[in-house]
């Protein structure tokens, strides 16, 4: 999920810094007859790029704060842990570069032309969320995964849900999980969201989950 907002926010944000580059260096558009800083309707165009960013990165902190809500409520779950530290680690690591990126846009916008503060806020406002997301999760130790009756739920800077109905086969290879499904249906969860540790357990209450006569676990830990 992570990986398709990311692309699709840059698929967003290269009209929206061609657009401030035009108006804020007043550049000739010959074809239309006119200048960055003399196109019409210019702050229309401002205003729907901004909305489309703030309603994408909206999307994305729902999922986020949601994910974090229902991993949390641990007397739900048969077993729940926090992430390893490994996983903790990465999630800071990636979310703060992502804010880092977010709050240089928004400078770079900015800096080039005021009218671009619809864009500018809409990732100020996504860095803030990012940060502020990053600083609950870590210290007050919210990012875990955990298994239901029903499902292995993850919740850190991606949000996993994997059900148990359909599957068929549990394998790892490369540092992740797979779980793969009748009518070739694979998802997948990262090896390093449970510790070493705990992976052992993890395993044994998700073996206690499933009919392990119709569904293969891998033995590999």
């Amino acid at each position: 999920m992570n990986k398709f907002i990311n692309a699709l926010l840059f698929f967003i944000f290269l009209p929206t810094m061609a657009l401030t580059i035009f108006v804020g260096f007043d550049l000739p558009l010959e074809s239309l007859g006119t200048s960055g800083a003399e196109l019409p309707y210019r702050d229309y165009a401002f205003l729907g790029l901004g909305l489309m960013i703030f309603l994408i990165n909206l999307r994305r902190s729902v999922r986020r704060w949601m994910g974090l809500r229902i991993v949390n409520q641990v007397h739900k779950f048969k077993w729940n842990e926090p992430v390893s530290k490994e996983r903790k680690q990465r999630v800071q690591v990636y979310t703060l570069l992502e804010v880092f990126v977010f709050i240089s846009i928004s400078y770079s916008c900015y800096h080039l032309t005021p009218e671009a503060w619809p864009p500018v806020l809409a990732f100020l406002l996504a860095a803030c969320d990012g940060l502020f997301f990053t600083v609950i999760g870590s210290f007050r130790n919210r990012f875990r995964v955990g298994i239901t009756a029903k499902a292995i739920v993850s919740g850190d800077r991606d949000v996993a849900l994997v059900y148990f109905s359909g599957l068929r086969k549990i394998s790892i290879h490369q540092d992740t999980i797979y779980f793969d499904y009748i009518k070739n249906l694979q998802l997948s969860i990262p090896l390093d969201c449970i510790s070493i540790a705990d992976r052992n357990t993890f395993f044994k209450a998700l073996e206690n989950q499933l009919d392990t006569n119709r569904v293969f676990i891998t033995q590999q830990r």
